[in-house]
């Protein structure tokens, strides 16, 4: 009865929502690291070669990975189900009349599968870039490990490549502010005083994780441009 019941739950619009809020949130944390972790480039070639070679010979780093492809597919997977659901629901007449004013949609929420389409274009490029791209080596206190620095200093010379990461980078802060209070509000969190709050604390968070990935190829591109 009871696995009855949680297949039911996970089945229905509000337990496929939480799914996705969930995987939605594991992304959102991953993120946040990924992006405190570069902001070692502003201390220098070894301290930043040094970070990016302890965790990718991590024997854990493997597991990480699946947990987060996984974690992907779910989310992307999940938001076609209920995008499509809703279509549905509007041609068959549940949202004849556009809401006004208030409980108008506004902009992030509207056009969130334009932008999870660009970032996971965006996430596809920067894997193929960084994670499969050119391998240059460079030796730290003796250890021979990957010189991801200056990848990274080779990539973002590019002024197109600098620009198109900065309009990715913008479609994020987008998505997670919108994203990260959608997940609030399915797990009903959003009501009463604390809403500003979480809205304010979702806006604050999304705007620090771009800040702080868009300062880095910004610095590169004119500080370290060797062009």
């Amino acid at each position: 009865m009871a696995l009855s019941t949680s297949h039911g739950f996970l089945r229905s619009t509000i337990g496929r929502k939480y799914l996705m809020g969930l995987a939605g949130l594991i992304w959102a944390g991953f993120v946040f690291t990924h992006m405190a972790g570069n902001l070692l480039i502003f201390l220098g070639s070894d301290a930043y070669n040094i970070y990016s070679y302890t965790l990718t010979s991590n024997k854990l780093l493997i597991v990480a990975e699946v947990g987060l492809v996984l974690a992907l597919v779910l989310h992307v997977c999940l938001a076609i189900s209920l995008t499509m659901q809703n279509k549905g629901a509007r041609t068959n007449g549940g949202y004849a009349v556009k809401a006004k004013g208030e409980k108008k949609a506004r902009f992030a929420s509207t056009t969130m599968g334009i932008q999870g389409s660009l970032i996971l274009a965006f996430v596809i490029l920067h894997l193929a870039t960084f994670k499969f791209g050119t391998h240059y080596e460079t030796t730290v206190n003796g250890v021979v490990m990957r010189d991801l620095f200056k990848l990274m200093v080779e990539v973002f010379q590019s002024p197109g490549y600098v620009a198109w990461y900065l309009v990715a980078l913008v479609l994020l802060a987008f998505h997670l502010s919108h994203g990260v209070g959608s997940v609030f509000q399915s797990f009903g969190w959003m009501n009463g005083r604390y809403q500003p709050v979480l809205r304010k604390l979702s806006a604050v968070y999304a705007v620090v994780v771009a800040a702080g990935f868009i300062s880095q190829p910004i610095y590169i591109y004119l500080f370290l441009n060797k062009g």
